[in-house]
């Protein structure tokens, strides 16, 4: 028999409201009847219907995250300083991914937004009214590397062009004039911004700006294989490539490894995340650095000032800082 609410009123001797201010709301009931109403709940197996308190207390005690894919490193670090975060606050995280579609990330909005107190989304593809059709105004929500023109949420974004400018100028420090840039995703805010620091530093040190290194990517290993096979056939070859992410700045190394093409000593290579493989490659790949899981975590913190604030808070918007980790593949020394 599954024992109910009434069960634990009877047997520890209070009120089925005391048994339920117990469990919703312990700091209005003492001390000791709260270790009493747990310990009799424990020894009869009474366990409170989530469902039934979610929507009593209209608060679910979970967090959402939606991205943009689960695959690679760059998510899982995401996903894992997310989590450090939530369960710190003794919430729980529900994860999904919206791909590219916009159909998707409407779906996945509507899914997720009955079953959470606050939501953190990443989406090359979202956009103010996409949230404020499918979002309740009450729900806090905060952007993660999206570029949406509204105050009506809180934002967190990586200086993805203030890093990509500094890559290149640390490139060109080593004499390298001819950078290539393999690209990241069309109509994504990362990759335009990473793209848009790229071309200014060219610029700023009048080094040499040609279409033709401009090699088209997508994020994956895949495309930055094939970018560099590309780049072999330019004439004069570019003396560096810095790939927009790190995933491309692998699948790089490994056409410039299969080519026979000495790294750095004949093309220096730069990535972008420094996510957490980068420094066992050989040779060991120079990135831009900033926390991947520092970014999942002040995510969640913004979320939850919000939830705090019962969203009524100034909408902030934070730039997380960026720096070089420069290893062997620019030339540098261990």
């Amino acid at each position: 028999m599954v024992a109910t609410i009434k069960d634990v009123a009877r047997k520890a001797g209070v009120s089925v409201a005391t048994v339920s201010r117990a469990f919703n709301n312990a700091e209005s009931v003492s001390e000791e009847t709260l270790t009493l109403v747990q310990q009799v709940a424990r020894d009869i197996r009474y366990f409170p219907n989530a469902a039934g308190r979610s929507l009593s207390m209209q608060k679910t005690d979970a967090i959402g995250l939606l991205l943009p894919d689960l695959f690679g490193e760059f998510f899982s670090e995401v996903i894992r300083g997310s989590d450090q975060v939530v369960q710190e606050n003794h919430f729980h995280l529900l994860v999904s991914s919206s791909h590219s579609t916009r159909e998707e990330i409407e779906a996945a909005l509507k899914v997720m937004r009955a079953r959470i107190d606050g939501l953190i989304v990443m989406s090359p593809h979202i956009d103010a009214r996409a949230l404020n059709e499918n979002l309740p105004h009450t729900l806090p929500v905060v952007l993660l590397n999206c570029h949406v023109e509204d105050d009506l949420f809180d934002s967190v974004n990586i200086d993805n062009f203030g890093g990509a400018f500094q890559m290149v100028q640390h490139l060109l420090g080593h004499g390298r004039r001819r950078i290539a840039i393999i690209k990241g995703k069309e109509q994504n805010f990362d990759a335009a911004e990473r793209l848009r620091g790229y071309r200014a530093c060219i610029e700023h040190e009048h080094a040499e700006r040609n279409s033709a290194l401009e090699l088209d990517g997508n994020f994956s290993e895949a495309s930055g294989y094939d970018a560099v096979k590309k780049a072999l056939d330019i004439h004069p070859r570019p003396t560096a490539i810095f790939a927009s992410n790190d995933s491309m700045a692998i699948g790089a190394l490994s056409a410039l490894h299969e080519a026979g093409v000495r790294v750095p000593d004949e093309i220096a290579l730069a990535g972008f995340d420094d996510i957490p493989v980068a420094r066992y490659l050989s040779p060991a790949l120079t990135s831009v650095h900033f926390g991947i899981d520092d970014l999942g975590a002040l995510g969640v913190k913004t979320v939850f000032h919000a939830i705090r604030e019962k969203n009524r808070h100034r909408k902030q918007r934070v730039m997380l800082p960026t720096t070089l980790t420069v290893r062997e593949s620019c030339g540098c020394k261990q």
